[in-house]
């Protein structure tokens, strides 16, 4: 079922730092969602808000699934979340952290073996199984731990800055593999401090200090702010030209 969120008026103050101030975003169902801003602007803290982790001062987050209106408890079993920081077991290999998994999600053998399978297919792991996760490169063990989040065949994912710190190449196989996904018309919600990675996506959500800045089709932002760039967009509130 497609599931869809609203963020209305949502406030967080962490210690002294104001990480949401009236935070609004409306992410469809089944689209691929940019998170756009940079170090600081408050991403991982919406993204920990909208999984349940923390629970804001002030505003409300509202779900819908297959257009009506859902409780999050309906919701929160379909939800994946692949934090920036990622708790995987140096030691263990790939084939033993799928199965790890896959206990914990308690799914069924039948339907794992056909997952795993098409899992390692496409991000191209598949050779690789019995390699410990401690030996995997950047972008190979930001891999393994989005297939471990997509055993469980989400109906929302939430990644937050997936691509920060791998090379070129696995960050467009990354992207690829995001591509894939969202054929699946999954809500796919990627927090990303790169800024060319927005127009990659259907719809961006730009968040500074805390604050919406904007949010739409790619194109239609940069048009409404008249911008050539979304870094120029965040330069502006910086008072530095582009």
């Amino acid at each position: 079922m497609s599931v869809a969120i609203k963020v209305e008026g949502l406030k967080k103050k962490l210690r002294m730092n104001q990480a949401l101030d009236g935070c609004n975003m409306h992410f469809s169902a089944g689209s691929l969602h940019g998170l756009i801003g940079p170090d600081g602007a408050g991403k991982t803290t919406l993204l920990r808000h909208l999984v349940g982790l923390l629970h804001a001062d002030s505003g409300k987050i509202s779900f819908s699934s297959g257009g009506k209106a859902a409780d999050f408890k309906d919701i929160r079993p379909g939800m994946a979340y692949m934090p920036q920081t990622q708790s995987l077991y140096p030691d263990l290999s790939i084939s033993e952290h799928m199965d790890f998994f896959r206990d914990l999600y308690r799914i069924p053998e039948d339907l794992y073996q056909k997952r795993r399978a098409e899992l390692l297919q496409i991000t191209r792991l598949d050779k690789f199984t019995d390699r410990a996760a401690g030996k995997l490169s950047g972008g190979m063990y930001k891999k393994l731990g989005l297939m471990c989040a997509l055993l469980q065949s989400p109906n929302v994912v939430l990644l937050d800055e997936p691509t920060n710190g791998v090379d070129p190449i696995s960050r467009r196989e990354f992207w690829d593999l995001l591509y894939r996904m969202a054929e699946q018309k999954i809500l796919i919600i990627v927090a990303t401090a790169y800024m060319d990675e927005a127009e990659r996506c259907a719809e961006v959500h730009l968040l500074d200090r805390g604050k919406t800045l904007a949010e739409g089709e790619p194109s239609q932002v940069l048009k409404k702010n008249h911008a050539k760039s979304f870094e120029e967009i965040f330069l502006r509130r910086e008072g530095i030209k582009a």
